[in-house]
């Protein structure tokens, strides 16, 4: 039975592979998707670590996806919140990041929101986000 579960796997991945590959058309002018291994319908950063969206919000004809990110390493890194747009989310684009870490500590999960009637007071249609610091000084 782990054989054959073994084999599946193997098959599965093998599977996957070729199939980001064999989808060319969806590649945008920044290259992102002609490298070899950069997945084609799932969201990656350009470089680095990443971890759990933390807020998606669709305003103005695009999806806004922020997201957990260390921009400066492969490992896990004092967190920030990355920031990429998509009006189709296939293609992607990257836009500069969105919160660091301050004197309140590293960015962790929280989400956005579109305030449509200014309740908070920060303006009509204003994108606010929620967050929790980890209070950890950097």
């Amino acid at each position: 039975m782990k054989r054959i579960v073994k084999k599946l796997l193997m098959i599965g991945v093998a599977c996957s592979i070729s199939l980001f590959s064999a989808y060319p058309v969806l590649a945008d002018n920044t290259g992102y998707y002609q490298e070899k291994y950069r997945n084609q319908f799932h969201f990656s950063p350009e470089a680095n670590w990443m971890n759990d969206p933390n807020g998606m919000v669709y305003y103005n004809g695009e999806y806004h996806l922020f997201y957990q990110y260390y921009p400066y390493g492969t490992t896990w890194g004092p967190m920030h919140w990355g920031h990429a747009v998509s009006t189709d989310l296939v293609k992607w684009k990257h836009l500069p990041i969105a919160l660091s870490p301050d004197e309140n500590g590293e960015i962790f999960s929280g989400s956005a929101v579109i305030d449509w009637n200014n309740t908070a007071g920060f303006g009509k249609e204003a994108m606010k986000s929620s967050f929790r610091h980890t209070g950890k000084q950097i």
